[in-house]
């Protein structure tokens, strides 16, 4: 696992290994646009599109727990990084980011899973 200055980043295999395990405790982020969504799409990830941002923001802290831990999604990984950085800064303290998005992760875990 390599840690920035920030957050962490899971491969798609931890990624699918803390799904599998999942007892209800994650919190799973997808940031993509809902187009993208609708083409290709991991279940149990709830939908922020960045785009959306404004409509969102202002109640993230409401919305999930700062203190439990949180995976970020987009497509290869970039988008995902920058809501990592932004969560951090709003006081999310265990937060990753998949690296390679949900494109390694069909790649790698899951072929049935649309690329795009």
């Amino acid at each position: 696992m390599f840690y920035s200055n920030y957050f962490s980043e899971i491969t798609v295999r931890e990624l699918a290994e803390q799904i599998a395990n999942n007892d209800g405790s994650l919190q799973l982020i997808d940031v993509r646009e809902l187009q993208e969504v609708s083409f290709a799409s991991i279940p149990g990830f709830t939908i922020l599109p960045l785009s959306q941002f404004s409509e969102w923001s202002k109640s993230i802290n409401n919305r999930f727990d700062p203190q439990t831990t949180t995976i970020v999604l987009c497509h290869h990984g970039v988008r995902s990084a920058q809501m990592c950085q932004w969560l951090i800064s709003q006081g999310f303290t265990q937060v990753s980011n998949v690296s390679g998005g949900i494109d390694a992760y069909s790649r790698i875990i899951d072929d049935s899973i649309l690329r795009y």
